[in-house]
């Protein structure tokens, strides 16, 4: 009795002592950031902003239409002989600290002008990346500029034998190479990226081939693809060379089309289906982003993925989140990253105000009104966009010889009212603009876009 009685406050004050112990470390890591109030604040913000995270309500059907849930075509199980959980949590990454307490185990928040990177979490681990891969899938098929009119045929051999996804695309079914770009981007449809990977110029094999060359080519050193839908855990990157993916993808006006449709209807072999965009920030207009290119993705081994190119308070960010716990974590993850830059260059989030200010009823049918009148006008935006290149593309009419006298005077006016100065576009493969040496921002430039600059000879 006297030794248990002993016994018992000893333990008592060490399970005090691991207690205290737990809780300090984090707390010590905290103070050590030096945005330590900018996080805080952030993370009280994006608590506090449940709009975005909360599933929003989806579109009313179209009469006749079968309604695709979204991420039905984001596999749920592992392989019969793979692991049950993701690679990063089983390398312990998700617990790293981080001054946003993320559910992903890596993370990227990158000012796409400047190349400053605002925040970053085991962002150089190489980890499985999903349907991410569809983001290179799509590229390369834009790049090599197949008729987008063709019509292609699903087959047996685009069925997911690996993890057995579903997928409403039966074989036979015909769609075309547009059609199944659309599905691939905003619904991560596996069997429309598997057959455009198979109708590549030289076949499945050259796609893979080229989808590596291509990333070697922007820089990213430590990516590998081995098919075209990312089923596969063995398609891997980092989160920082996603983030030159994700800069490069921005690019193409299509893309940003596609992949941030809320939702779509398409006839197929007789059967109408609307899709879903599987990213439910899309999807939800009331949660106030802004943005111009998206892409999700899960398996197993990858945990929840999402990549965004982003607008908030003037800037264009580049957000890279993998192996969030959950498909709600990985929005609420993004919401953290959101708030944090809002409050970081001290903007005020006039979107949140905006919802505070409506009354409920009504919101649901005004957010798909919103989202309609955005998906027109990006749409509007890529038609003008083909239009100008179908002009500079055309060829010149002849235009007369001047009179030397004439040629003169036009040189002298030009001297005299010069026009607008050219802009030098800058190359996707680098991170962004170059700054002025001794800026905080040209520092941390600098650092990522020397991460991944080719070796010198």
């Amino acid at each position: 009795m006297a030794a248990n009685k002993n016994r018992n406050p000893r333990l008592v004050l060490l399970v005090a002592a691991l207690v205290a112990a737990g809780s300090l470390l984090p707390m010590a890591y905290w103070h050590r950031d030096e945005d330590s109030a900018t996080s805080q604040a952030a993370v009280a913000a994006a608590t506090a902003a449940s709009a975005s995270t909360a599933e929003p309500p989806l579109p009313p059907v179209p009469p006749g239409a079968e309604q695709v849930p979204p991420e039905e075509n984001e596999p749920e199980h592992a392989t019969a002989t793979g692991p049950t959980e993701s690679f990063a949590r089983a390398q312990g990454l998700n617990r790293t600290p981080d001054p946003l307490r993320l559910s992903a185990s890596a993370a990227l928040l990158l000012d796409a002008d400047s190349g400053e990177v605002l925040l970053h979490k085991n962002d150089q681990a190489v980890l499985p990346i999903a349907s991410l891969t569809k983001l290179m899938t799509t590229m390369l098929v834009l790049e090599a500029k197949q008729p987008m009119d063709e019509v292609l045929t699903i087959t047996s051999d685009d069925v997911d034998t690996l993890r057995h996804s579903r997928s409403r695309l039966r074989p036979g079914t015909t769609l075309t190479r547009e059609e199944a770009l659309h599905l691939a981007l905003m619904s991560s449809e596996n069997r429309a990226a598997h057959a455009l990977g198979r109708n590549y110029p030289g076949g499945l094999a050259k796609m893979v081939e080229a989808m590596n060359a291509k990333a070697k080519q922007l820089g990213m050193k430590d990516t590998t693809y081995v098919d075209p839908t990312g089923l596969s855990n063995r398609n891997q990157s980092s989160a920082r060379d996603l983030a030159l993916l994700v800069r490069a993808a921005n690019q193409n006006p299509l893309m940003r089309t596609f992949s941030t449709t809320p939702s779509h209807v398409a006839s197929l072999g007789g059967r109408t289906l609307q899709y879903i965009n599987s990213d439910r920030l899309v999807r939800n207009t009331r949660a106030g982003w802004d943005i111009d290119l998206q892409k999700t993705g899960y398996i197993v081994e990858a945990g929840h993925c999402l990549t965004l190119a982003t607008r908030v308070a003037g800037h264009n960010l580049i957000m890279v989140l993998l192996d969030s716990g959950s498909n709600g974590t990985r929005v609420s993850d993004a919401e953290r990253l959101r708030h944090f830059a809002l409050v970081r260059w001290g903007a005020p989030d006039v979107y949140a105000q905006s919802r505070s200010a409506q009354p409920a009823h009504g919101l649901a049918a005004m957010g798909h009104a919103m989202a309609a009148r955005m998906h027109k006008a990006k749409l509007r935006e890529h038609r003008k966009d083909t239009e100008r290149d179908s002009e500079e593309s055309a060829p010149k009419p002849t235009v007369a010889k001047k009179e030397p006298g004439h040629a003169a005077a036009a040189a002298k006016k030009e001297r005299a009212e010069p026009g607008e100065p050219h802009t030098k576009v800058a190359d996707t493969n680098e991170a962004g603009p170059k700054h002025k040496e001794g800026g905080k921002a040209g520092r941390v430039h600098q650092s990522f876009a020397a991460a991944h600059a080719e070796p010198k000879s």
